[in-house]
């Protein structure tokens, strides 16, 4: 147990008061206290992973973006599976499964 001459010696050191009052406001009461930085570490660390992920998306995109503008095969293979496009000859049939018609 603390004796109580250990604690008024405590509060009669002015600076050891305002050190401790100081440590309270900012790490309880100020605007930027420990819990807000956490949090905003948190929130920097999930902002990095998306941030990772479009970087990645855009190098993708980049490349077949090139790649269609390169290559005419490509090209048409793209317009075929996502337009649907066929030549004059051709005939497309579009099977669907019959799970996705559930959904």
């Amino acid at each position: 147990m603390i004796k109580p001459a250990v604690i008024l010696s405590f509060l009669k050191n002015k600076y050891a008061v305002s050190i401790t009052a100081f440590a309270l406001l900012m790490l309880f009461f100020d605007r930027n206290d420990v819990f807000t930085q956490m949090e905003r570490k948190r929130q920097l660390k999930d902002l990095q992973a998306s941030k990772r992920f479009y970087v990645e998306e855009i190098e993708k995109t980049k490349k077949e973006l090139a790649e269609l503008q390169n290559n005419p095969a490509a090209l048409e293979k793209y317009a075929r599976e996502n337009f649907f496009m066929k030549r004059d000859n051709e005939d497309v049939y579009i099977v669907e499964s019959p799970d996705a018609k559930k959904k």
